[in-house]
């Protein structure tokens, strides 16, 4: 069975978001929808994303401005949503970033047929399936680093589980059994305060790589630590 994969809409009118994912989702998509562009950049950096549907036409932040400040951080495709058929618009798009461009007033078969067709130009990374996103920070599993911005940092197995454990779960308070349980993964003699050396060990080499770990590896005094 293929994999179910996953759309974000962006349109600030719910009418048309409902209408969108009325089509999609007999094709096995799933539906983000949001309706505003801040919110859109906030999606992407929690969640795994394989295609945009982007209107032009949004206040505050419009299209473009979206498009162009996605590009700053990721290729993933965008198809743009516009009720004007105007070519300088098209090619605006085209040159800003977008992948490809869709007219309002469309029919369920067109957005399907150029949903289908983007996807098969754009399929997705095996890299990307191999990291965990929140926040702007990425978990690679193949190679136990994590990344932030242009910063990387190797990472122990164990500081790695810690993290995978918090950052696959943020804002979930974890008690120090529920790590090591995640670190250590098998029945252990070891002290439980362990966990708080690799925690210290983790906030004293991601603070010196120079990731803002004190602003997301927080301690719930009493119980644990927790992402968020």
């Amino acid at each position: 069975m293929p994999k179910t994969q996953t759309i974000l809409l962006v349109d600030d009118e719910q009418r048309m978001l409902d209408l969108v994912e009325l089509f999609l989702i007999p094709h096995r998509y799933k539906c983000i929808k949001v309706t505003d562009g801040n919110e859109a950049l906030k999606v992407l950096e929690r969640e795994r994303i394989q295609l945009i549907l982007l209107d032009v036409m949004m206040p505050e932040m419009d299209g473009w401005e979206v498009c162009e400040k996605i590009r700053e951080f990721s290729n993933v495709p965008i198809i743009m949503l516009t009720a004007r058929s105007d070519k300088e618009d098209l090619v605006k798009g085209l040159n800003i970033g977008a992948d490809d461009y869709i007219s309002k007033p469309f029919n369920e078969k067109e957005l399907v047929a150029r949903v289908n067709a983007v996807l098969r130009r754009f399929p997705e990374d095996d890299d990307e399936q191999n990291m965990i996103k929140f926040n702007g920070f990425q978990l690679d599993q193949e190679t136990y680093s994590l990344h932030y911005l242009d910063l990387t940092v190797q990472l122990t197995l164990k500081e790695f589980h810690i993290l995978e454990a918090m950052i696959s779960r943020p804002t979930k308070t974890f008690t120090r059994e529920e790590l090591m349980n995640a670190a250590w993964e098998y029945e252990t003699d070891t002290d439980i305060r362990t966990v708080d050396s690799h925690i210290r060990n983790l906030r004293d080499k991601l603070g010196k790589a120079g990731l803002p770990i004190d602003d997301f590896l927080k301690t719930v005094w009493g119980i644990g630590y927790k992402w968020s």
